[in-house]
């Protein structure tokens, strides 16, 4: 607080300086000051010393509306400003930060100088308001001028931050124990690697490592104090759980479902059902069940269940669903291949499967209209039917009518009366049928869309309003039937498709043209419906040669896509653990064993068989009937050693990638080809070396292989 020009006052001097609210002769200021009892207070009254004696007085015992005019004719006289102790926006992040007894310690200051103003505004001078309040208050007079110190230059809605008492947020400097960099560095790399070893292994090999290298170690609670504090713990679980455990650390995103409606958007995937089922020929497996469900909703509207996941049950699923509620303008699917297959979504950029090419021709959905999203590989949370699918896990999977028949839902969770029984089909697709029907009816959905209703009842009040498309007769074709591209043959037009042929006259005209052949995958006896690549209907064709039937096997998921973050932690973590794992192996051979000293035996065996007084060193004699016995022994040789035998010479890339190739021209052109051949075939075209090769081989052709 600033102070004025004169700081003491005689009554003559407070009488001719005509300050408002003062008398203005020397008799009525003594008044004034026997009545308010000014004297009274030796720190603001003294005598005045010098000539002719009297009392001095100091200007905070004057009225207010007399300060304040003090104090403005101060300001023309130029006064240093107290510096604020903290700028204002740190003084709150501080405040903010502290427990809430500091807080409730600022409030109660706080509420003490509001009381020391709320006299002064009544006239009661400053220092006669202290003292009224300390009366009340638990603090001193002493300290309360200390808080009004503490807030000079405060604005006041600041006060708060300002009031708070410092030593209880001080942090106490602590003297940290010298860590040697190089012990650390040999610690970080040895327990910062996916094989997750103990931090206490970790520890005791460094310390090894340590030893024989002469540096400082510090205790093991220390160290993992200072693991903790330097490297963050984002970063320990990236390096020892990998890409999984980094991705456990970013919540997953919530998508919005209340803007939209039914049947804007549905998803699908495939589950396999933890229950053993006879099949019509006597095949007992686990099966699969492909379904479909509305995203706004949750509701399930179609499902087919086959032995394995394959395009034909999704085509008949995704049937199934059109006929019975329209035809949907988006879908989200799974990047299997039963999805990404060429029938359901040929022309669509943006596949994980299969390659894309200018001239594939559209697939069903593209024809439709469909919008085809794909979810995120190797990301569960980005389907919502796999919430669906957990609880048909538990209300169909443990019906009671499949007692005996239900595996499991984990290697290590195997009932008692795992194997049992199998359950026959018809009796399969009946439960299910039921189990579906009441996950949609069951009510209580606490969904953001559902409200408490059952998915059933939120899908109807929907489909109501909603803008649903229907099929057309020729719209039913396309996904009622499989697709196929192929070539007619160049002489006359004939199509073999399957082991099966086709041909009608009109076919003639088309002889050697690239066409789309869709059928339906059930019977591939009814014929084929032929198209051009463009997406015009040509005409149907007849079965002649009835040789063969159709028949589709699944395939395995692709691995999940690196995201930025995770590139980020990979560096960080590069940064952070200059040293690896080799670095400590390299540490840990160049440790000599100390060997262990020689062990003397305290036991003597005795020489059974020889008699007493017979020569030294003379060989024991069995006794009689042991001597078959002790033969195979005295016949034991050493084993012949080893010798290494040489091994082929391992496949390159190039190599293994030109047997693919050859593989695959064989299998086009319909040429035998062995089961190990084919599954070896099929688990390398979905490796990553596979899928490089091949963009090599696409873009250079045979000049690939030239050395």
């Amino acid at each position: 607080m600033n102070a004025p020009r004169k700081i003491w006052w005689t009554a003559s001097e407070i009488a001719s300086a005509g300050l408002p609210e003062l008398p203005g002769s020397q008799q009525g200021v003594d008044k004034l000051a026997k009545a308010q009892d000014w004297r009274g207070h030796a720190d603001f009254s003294r005598r005045r010393s010098g000539r002719g004696g009297g009392w001095e007085y100091n200007w905070q015992l004057f009225p207010l509306p007399a300060r304040k005019k003090l104090l403005a004719d101060a300001k023309q006289v130029a006064i240093p400003a107290r510096p604020v102790p903290q700028a204002r926006d740190d003084q709150w992040d501080w405040f903010d930060a502290q427990k809430d007894g500091v807080k409730a310690k600022a409030k109660a200051r706080l509420e003490v100088i509001e009381a020391v103003e709320a006299l002064e505004t009544l006239g009661t001078p400053r220092y006669l308001a202290v003292i009224e309040v300390s009366k009340v208050t638990a603090p001193g007079r002493a300290t309360i001028w200390n808080w009004l110190a503490m807030i000079e230059q405060v604005a006041v809605a600041d006060r708060l931050a300002y009031l708070a008492p410092r030593h209880n947020g001080a942090k106490r400097a602590t003297k940290k124990q010298a860590v040697d960099p190089r012990f650390f560095e040999v610690l970080k790399a040895d327990y910062l690697r996916l094989e997750q070893p103990s931090f206490t292994s970790s520890y005791r090999r460094a310390c090894e490592i340590a030893q024989t290298q002469g540096w400082s170690v510090c205790l093991e609670d220390t160290m993992r104090r200072r693991m903790n504090e330097l490297v963050p713990r984002v970063t320990q679980i990236f390096a020892r759980k990998g890409v999984a455990g980094l991705e456990q650390c970013f919540p997953p995103q919530t998508r919005d479902r209340s803007s939209m409606v039914a049947m804007e958007g549905v998803n699908a995937d495939c589950h396999k059902i933890d229950v053993f089922v006879t099949w019509k020929d006597g095949t007992v497996n686990r099966p699969q069940i492909i379904a479909f469900q509305d995203i706004y909703s949750g509701k399930i509207l179609s499902w087919r269940v086959d032995w394995a996941p394959n395009k034909v049950a999704v085509m008949a699923a995704f049937g199934d669903m059109i006929e019975d509620y329209g035809i949907p303008h988006r879908c989200l699917f799974d990047n299997g291949r039963e999805f990404a297959n060429k029938w359901l979504t040929g022309g669509v950029k943006t596949r994980f499967r299969f390659k894309v090419r200018e001239d594939d021709p559209l697939g069903v959905l593209p024809q439709l209209g469909i919008k085809v999203h794909w979810a995120r590989p190797g990301h569960g949370q980005a389907k919502p039917i796999e919430r669906a699918f957990r609880d048909l896990a538990d209300d169909i999977a443990k019906d009671p009518r499949f007692a005996g028949a239900y595996v499991g839902n984990r290697p290590d969770a195997k009932p008692e009366n795992y194997g049992d029984r199998a359950v026959e089909l018809a009796d399969f697709l009946k439960v299910v049928e039921e189990g579906i029907k009441r996950h949609n009816a069951r009510t209580g959905r606490r969904s953001h869309t559902c409200q408490g209703r059952s998915f059933d009842v939120t899908f109807a009040s929907s489909y109501k309003t909603a803008p649903i498309r229907k099929a057309t007769g020729a719209q039913r074709r396309l996904w009622l039937m499989g697709q196929e591209e192929k070539r007619l043959q160049r002489g006359h037009g004939r199509l073999a498709l399957y082991e099966n042929e086709y041909w009608s006259d009109w076919m003639n005209a088309h002889a050697g043209e690239k066409i789309v052949a869709r059928f339906d995958p059930e019977d591939l006896h009814d014929g084929v419906h032929i198209y051009a690549l463009s997406g015009e209907y040509l005409g149907a064709a007849e079965c002649q040669a009835k040789t063969g039937f159709f028949d589709l096997a699944s395939a395995r998921q692709s691995a999940a896509d690196l995201a930025a973050n995770k590139r980020a932690h990979r560096k960080l973590l590069k940064d952070l653990r200059p040293q690896t794992a080799r670095d400590v192996a390299a540490h840990l051979d160049d440790i000599q064993p100390k060997d262990a000293d020689p062990l003397e035996g305290k036991v003597i065996r005795p020489a059974f068989g020889t008699r007493p007084g017979g020569p030294a060193g003379a060989p024991a004699t069995p006794q009689s009937g042991f001597e078959d016995t002790w033969a195979p022994v005295a016949e034991f040789k050493a084993p012949e050693p080893v010798h290494e035998v040489e091994t082929a010479e391992v496949e390159d890339r190039y190599t293994r990638f030109r047997r693919a190739l050859e593989l695959e021209t064989a299998l086009a052109e319909k040429l035998w080809v062995g089961e190990a051949e084919k599954l070896w075939l099929g688990q390398y075209q979905t490796q990553p070396e596979y899928s490089s090769m091949r963009k090599m081989y696409d873009g250079f052709g045979e000049a690939m292989f030239a050395e």
